[in-house]
């Protein structure tokens, strides 16, 4: 089990389970998709559509998908191992 970096306050606002959107923003890459898609079936297995956008010059994506989720600590977790990736720079 992953510790989380932050104390959130997700499971003040939110009622768990529920879906919830994670924006991973990354060097643009043929394995970055594929990156975070592996990290999102090892916390939250599922089927995911995951939708890609280059940046303006091209050096960056970004990748957006939903996941259900079932706790903050849940999330929490998710964000650190997507944070984690060696591409990844920011995971909103």
């Amino acid at each position: 089990m992953v510790k989380p970096v932050k104390d959130t306050k997700f499971d003040e606002y939110l009622e768990f389970p529920c879906p919830f959107t994670f924006k991973v923003m990354g060097l643009a890459n043929v394995e970055l998709t594929e990156q975070v898609l592996t990290v999102m079936q090892e916390h939250a297995p599922g089927d995911y559509a995951p939708r890609t956008k280059p940046s303006s010059k091209g050096t960056y994506e970004s990748v957006t998908l939903i996941a259900t989720v079932t706790s903050k600590e849940h999330i929490e977790i998710i964000y650190t191992e997507l944070g984690n990736l060696d591409d990844v720079r920011y995971v909103l």
